[in-house]
């Protein structure tokens, strides 16, 4: 079914700037979402999803109470609900695969409201800004027409995407918002900020700095974070990148190098280390088995034995 917007089915847009025009509540409910204070969250209940990365859970969770992803600039967090049975997943979408990774996405609110009578499909999209390049416009239409060919009827509550997520900082257009959390126990939706990325951090974005696709990284029933197992060859060129002035690599490793957080050129740069001390990924998962993660009682997430 199509996207539903107050409960009226919507023709698919041809661009932002007309779905504004069309639904000018959208703009209100954007405006509002971006003047909420930002919520620096507690790493103790977080659950964190990188870029192309998604993970959902239940209210019946006791690992995770809060699931969250920022750095997002062309990037977008796409958040659905389901408002029966509480299940959220949170995805961190680069518009690397998009028409493949919207039914997965779908598909794990639903796996988990099987048994669930009432309720809605809910979706929040925040993310994206004017860049130069259109690029968040190219990722807001392409996820707004994903969602439109989903069987489900999905209803758009918040739409915090490119013009309705931009500000113009110093002549410079930038994000407002670059993350976001949901509270899986309450539903509530806000932006927010995170020290703390892991488990696995380093390893995660390797992951995706070679290639990887989309991956969902943890099991809600077991409460574990599930990384890989990944592949990648040895690639000794990208040592290359490490004697680069920040410039350099803002300019050729990102899509928006104005507008980075100031730690996206170390997280590069600690990217790449990695990949030089692990040249041959295999040997990070050993028998070919994901690397898994559990909370351990202080809150923290602990390398799990393989079962």
């Amino acid at each position: 079914m199509p996207l539903l917007i107050q409960n009226r089915k919507i023709e698919r847009p041809s661009s932002t700037e007309e779905m504004l025009d069309k639904y000018p509540h959208l703009q209100e409910n954007a405006r509002t979402f971006c003047s909420k204070p930002l919520v620096d969250v507690d790493p103790k209940c977080l659950l964190y999803v990188q870029q192309r990365e998604f993970a959902a859970t239940t209210p019946a969770d006791n690992a995770v109470s809060v699931i969250g992803s920022d750095d997002a600039t062309t990037c977008h967090l796409v958040l659905v609900r389901h408002t029966g049975s509480g299940a959220a997943c949170l995805a961190h979408c680069d518009g690397s695969s998009t028409w493949s990774e919207v039914p997965l996405i779908v598909r794990a609110v639903t796996s988990l409201s099987n048994h669930t009578k009432e309720g809605r499909l809910e979706l929040h999209l925040v993310g994206g800004f004017n860049d130069e390049s259109r690029t968040s416009h190219k990722l807001s239409l392409s996820l707004l027409a994903a969602f439109h060919k989903q069987k489900e009827d999905i209803h758009l509550e918040t739409c915090c995407i490119t013009e309705m997520n931009d500000i113009i900082v110093d002549g410079t257009h930038r994000p407002v918002v670059y993350g976001i959390g949901v509270n899986v126990k309450t539903g509530d939706v806000f932006p927010a900020l995170f020290t703390h990325k892991g488990p696995a951090e380093d390893l995660r974005s390797a992951r995706t700095f070679t290639g990887g696709q989309m991956a969902d990284i943890y099991d809600s029933s077991r409460g574990l974070v599930k990384i890989g197992p990944c592949k990648w060859s040895p690639n000794l060129d990208i040592a290359f990148w490490l004697s680069q002035d920040d410039d350099t690599i803002l300019k050729y490793l990102s899509t928006s190098p104005m507008a980075e957080p100031p730690h996206f050129v170390q997280h590069i740069k600690s990217t790449i280390q990695f990949l030089l001390q692990h040249p041959n990924s295999d040997s990070l998962f050993p028998g070919g088995q994901p690397q898994l993660y559990h909370r351990t009682e202080q809150g923290d997430w602990e390398r799990a034995p393989q079962s």
